[in-house]
């Protein structure tokens, strides 16, 4: 028997068996199907209802590669994404053909000068540069890998001047004064891997002039690699600052904040996504993130909606008083708005008892997190355009808005929405999602499952493999750069030398039909009470 007769039995042979065993397996499934109790499509439609449960489970990669438009996506459409890449990756933030907003829709709109600044004109110390690394796109076919080369760029770091310096904690022993108007907002070492977090302080302490808030998980040593300020989060867990029993720890606060690079404290009060208590799930829960808590290792934590320490605002202050002068550092809260009611008692009680808070930091619903309920997401709490403005007025009501710092946060992750909050009464931002883009995340939302594919938010040790510091470090720092440019961009524009100077006048707003008003005028219908 020749060569071509034995190889026509092989394939035969093969053809068949691969033939009968998918016909066996098929009456398998069938039977499987009939039988099952559970759902009622295989009951119904065996083997063609598994195509129906397939599609459903690759359903959010179809919508997001394929048919989603580039600005139908939430939480953040294509082209945000895109946009936030683009700047990490390359130091780029330019357009072509023209702006995909659709400008039929109501929105807020940045007064233009017909006198812009130029660039000479601009405050800040243009002797302050930084180098990073970036990326330059050379060929970009359609079947094959791009062509890229990484180069060395060195660039101004757009800090404010010494003029406009920020200063947080007037006064206490040990003021934090700030020159970048944007910095990381609150996630926890635990939500997110020792990778991310590592890379992103690294990227951060690159960027110079900002802050990382540890968030309520406790500070860790990845949050010190770099070179950068930090915001340390105390949540009603404790997490970081309380004894075995749970109870809150004075010599571990002492301890922490002996720390050069821990420049503050911040009481969190509620957050945009989760307004009451937190959760992590027990998988991400190793034996080091247990000891960073104090908690028991592989355990779900769900921290109290509340602290046990204070139920009231005169008790809430004596708690920060009593950090602040434990520590000699300023000391912060982080809350979530409910109406003008909320905000005028704070202030009023900072008035009456004064003293309180050094800086309030407003968190909007529209907030992201790692893990919350729906109907909290959803629902409850007032996205930031809308509670920014009612802290901000009952601060100037009360005659005390020159004592406190306001920090605003909720998608404020591009120079306009920056500006436009700084108008709205922030002296300064956070962002959370824009930086975990730049560390590698590609909206999968498994924040919550410990499954994250890009090993950004997971503690597991393989998927976090993923993830290269060196290189993600360098693209924290383009994007912050590039937010900071753009920002003094929009405030040229604008006619002002600073985004220091921001204010309402500077912001207009749009409706449906074309009308346009002021900030001032939608300012004063947001706070009327």
């Amino acid at each position: 028997m020749n060569t071509a007769n034995i190889m026509t039995i092989i394939g035969f042979v093969t053809v068949a068996t691969i033939f009968f065993t998918t016909i066996i397996i098929g009456i398998y499934l069938f039977m499987i199907d009939k039988r099952q109790k559970q759902h009622p499509i295989l009951r119904n439609y065996p083997l063609l209802g598994r195509a129906r449960y397939f599609l459903e489970q690759i359903g959010p990669e179809l919508r997001q590669y394929l048919f989603d438009s580039d600005l139908e996506a939430k939480p953040l459409s294509r082209k945000d994404y895109k946009n936030i890449v683009k700047s990490a990756k390359y130091k780029r933030d330019v357009i072509g053909f023209g702006s995909q907003r659709d400008f039929e829709e109501a929105g807020f709109y940045v007064r233009n000068s017909l006198f812009p600044k130029l660039a000479e004109e601009m405050e800040l110390n243009k002797d302050d540069k930084v180098t990073t690394n970036r990326y330059i796109l050379l060929k970009n076919p359609l079947f094959t890998q791009r062509k890229e080369k990484l180069e060395e760029d060195t660039s101004i770091n757009y800090l404010l001047n010494d003029k406009d310096v920020i200063v947080i904690g007037k006064k206490a022993k040990y003021p934090f004064k700030v020159k970048g108007q944007i910095g990381m907002s609150a996630m926890s070492y635990g939500s997110l891997g020792k990778q991310a977090i590592t890379a992103l302080s690294k990227g951060l302490g690159i960027a110079k002039g900002t802050w990382m808030n540890t968030g309520e998980g406790g500070l860790s040593k990845y949050h010190l690699k770099g070179d950068v300020d930090i915001i340390m989060q105390i949540g009603p867990g404790l997490f970081g600052v309380r004894d075995l029993e749970g109870n809150f720890n004075w010599d571990a606060l002492l301890e922490k904040s002996k720390i050069p690079q821990i420049k503050a404290f911040e009481i969190k009060l509620g957050q945009g996504a989760k307004t009451r208590g937190g959760h992590i799930d027990a998988e991400k829960v190793n034996e080091e993130i247990a000891r960073i808590r104090m908690v028991k290792p592989f355990h779900s934590i769900d921290s109290p909606n509340r602290f046990r320490e204070y139920d009231d605002l005169p008790s809430l202050f004596q708690f920060i008083n009593q950090i602040r002068e434990y520590t000699g550092k300023p000391v912060g809260i982080k809350i979530v708005v409910g109406s003008h009611l909320e905000a005028d008692d704070l202030a009023k009680n900072m008035k009456e008892f004064d003293h309180g808070p050094d800086f309030i930091t407003i968190d909007g619903g529209e907030g992201g997190t790692g893990a919350s309920y729906q109907e909290l997401s959803d629902s409850v709490g007032l996205p930031i355009k809308s509670a920014l403005p009612l802290v901000d007025h009952a601060l100037k009501k009360h005659d005390i808005r020159d004592q406190v710092t306001i920090i605003a946060s909720g998608k404020l992750f591009t120079p306009d929405r920056v500006a436009i909050a700084l108008a709205m009464g922030a002296d300064l931002v956070n962002i959370a999602r824009g930086f975990m883009i730049t560390v590698g995340c590609i909206q999968t939302l498994q924040c919550h499952s410990n499954a994250c594919p890009v090993g950004v938010a997971t503690t597991d040790p393989q998927l976090q493999k993923a993830l290269v510091i060196d290189e993600k470090k360098h693209r924290t720092a383009n994007y912050l750069i590039t937010m900071r440019k753009g920002l003094y961009r929009v405030a040229a524009a604008a006619g002002i030398s600073s985004p220091a100077h921001f204010k309402p006048e500077h912001v207009v707003y749009k409706d449906e039909k074309g009308i346009i008003w002021s900030l001032e005028e939608i300012y004063e219908s947001i706070v009327r009470e």
